[in-house]
């Protein structure tokens, strides 16, 4: 089984978490990515918060370092850094992204990326 690793960020606003869909594809996720070569998890959550959302992050807070299986890539393994941020501006979708959502910490969806589900909420839920 393959392995994919990716950064991402968690911004919590109003009870939800902002998640994104990426075109081509039926499941909401965190804002991020793959790293570029030597780039390191930090540097990859920034330039991909930038890219998605059109948000310029500086104080990221390690939220956990989480494995799942991968939303998009079946038979694939999820490594995800992922951080937490305070909320610079209104995201607004660039890059990939197909739709924006703020997702409900409250609620329960059936479109979810199995690491935001499984892993990422619940430890958002238990942080606050």
């Amino acid at each position: 089984m393959a392995d994919i690793v990716v950064s991402a960020v968690a911004f919590v606003r109003d009870g939800a978490v902002l998640t994104v869909r990426k075109q081509g594809t039926s499941r909401f996720m965190l804002v991020g990515g793959k790293p570029e070569p030597g780039e390191d998890p930090e540097d990859c959550a920034i330039r991909e918060t930038a890219e998605e959302v059109g948000l310029v992050v500086t104080d990221l807070e390690l939220l956990g370092e989480f494995t799942s299986e991968a939303a998009n890539e079946p038979g694939h393994t999820l490594h995800s850094t992922v951080y937490t941020a305070a909320l610079t501006g209104e995201p607004v979708i660039g890059g990939e992204i197909a739709e924006l959502r703020w997702t409900r910490l409250d609620q329960s969806y059936d479109d979810l990326a199995p690491m935001l589900e499984q892993h990422v909420i619940p430890a958002i839920r238990s942080a606050r």
